[in-house]
């Protein structure tokens, strides 16, 4: 081997010499500048005198006297974003320092976006524990006015009028989007598209005064019934449903198709055997993130199944109680024992964020189960 090789080899073995910062670098970089930020704010903590209060939520304190843990953050990062840029460009040169600056961006973005989502989830949890016991899902608020009582009531509600919700959107939204994708053609099939995009902006209360004034014309003014509510949120997942699986739909090749139909398959048995089977996954996945996004809602349910404290399996016959109405309900109008009712809205807001969590978790399995196995 000839000295030249070696010297190549050498370099190339060698990241700083190579061109390349090492692959330690960047964490480096990231402990010193959380290490220099920390100092400084203890610098100037300890030059100003001043301890902030413990544990002050408003300013990111912490109880370690007075450290401002969320500032100490962001000049990390600032520090950080200009290392990583400066040591990049020396080492690596322009085009790669461009590239680490939008990856730190990129990366700080996302991390950024992470930080209200966990504080909401960390007030969720720690609210809800309290209350998270047997006697929460086994009991209802018939004749509680203090501590105890549950929300078994609220919870089959819920699953009843969701069902229903789903019982109702599923079939219309999956036949609308069958047309639109097989069959549609001309203007009728421009207008079914453009009343679906008007009706995904369709605020939730609206979709409420419409159920109610619907139900009021047959039954009186003044109608509070789990059927209604169904209705209601069936308005709001129609839409959801109709373009999930239009664009599912549209996802299965033509190839597919036109073998079906070289076979002499009619039409509507090549849609029921070929492309629905095909698409059923990503048609589950686009049912179930519907179900989700109707099942918080608070304002259609509020005004039109309205809310009671006994159990009501009966939809088509008196108020039902819903998870979103009993949260509000418990927090907004407390009894004598405020502390009690508090504990039982943070529980049921636990309670239906585990659920949401669930269904999308069985979404994800269920489009696992049934995706299309083209490999062998």
């Amino acid at each position: 081997m000839t000295t030249a090789t070696l010297h190549l080899t050498k370099a190339a073995s060698n990241p700083l010499t190579a061109g390349k910062l090492p692959r330690w670098a960047p964490w480096v970089l990231l402990a010193s500048s959380l290490l220099v930020s920390a100092l400084l704010f203890l610098l100037v903590s300890v030059a100003s005198g001043v301890d902030a209060p413990a544990d002050d939520a408003a300013t990111g304190s912490t109880a370690g006297g007075g450290v401002n843990l969320f500032g100490i953050a962001v000049v990390a990062a600032v520090l950080y974003t200009v290392l990583i840029v400066v040591f990049a460009w020396l080492a690596e040169g322009r085009r790669r320092a461009v590239d680490r600056l939008m990856t730190t961006l990129i990366v700080g973005a996302f991390l950024l976006a992470l930080v209200p989502l966990i504080s909401l989830l960390w007030t969720v949890v720690a609210g809800g524990l309290a209350r998270f016991d047997v006697s929460f899902f086994s009991n209802s608020m018939r004749n509680v006015t203090g501590e105890g009582g549950g929300a078994i009531h609220a919870i089959m509600g819920t699953l009843e009028i969701t069902g229903l919700a789903a019982l109702i959107s599923v079939p219309i939204g999956l036949f609308t989007s069958i047309y639109l994708v097989e069959y549609g053609r001309g203007w009728l099939a421009k207008a079914i598209t453009f009343f679906v995009d008007v009706m995904t902006g369709i605020p939730s209360i609206v979709a409420g005064l419409f159920a109610f004034a619907l139900f009021a014309i047959f039954f009186g003014p003044g109608v509070r019934m789990g059927f209604g509510g169904a209705v209601a949120l069936s308005v709001l997942m129609i839409p959801v449903v109709v373009r999930s699986s239009e664009e599912m739909l549209k996802l299965v090749p033509n190839e597919l198709r036109e073998a079906s139909y070289a076979l002499g398959v009619p039409k509507w048995l090549t849609i029921s055997k070929v492309v629905l089977p095909t698409a059923v996954a990503g048609i589950t996945t686009g049912v179930m993130i519907s179900i989700s996004r109707v099942i918080g809602e608070t304002a259609p349910l509020l005004i039109i199944a309205g809310f009671t404290t006994s159990m009501n399996y009966n939809m088509f016959d008196g108020p039902v109680m819903t998870l979103p109405v009993f949260v509000y309900n418990s927090y907004a109008n407390p009894g004598t024992d405020v502390g009690a009712y508090l504990d039982r809205a943070w529980a049921g807001a636990l309670t239906l964020i585990v659920i949401v969590m669930l269904l999308n978790l069985g979404a994800r399995l269920i489009a696992k189960a049934f995706s299309p196995k083209l490999a062998r």
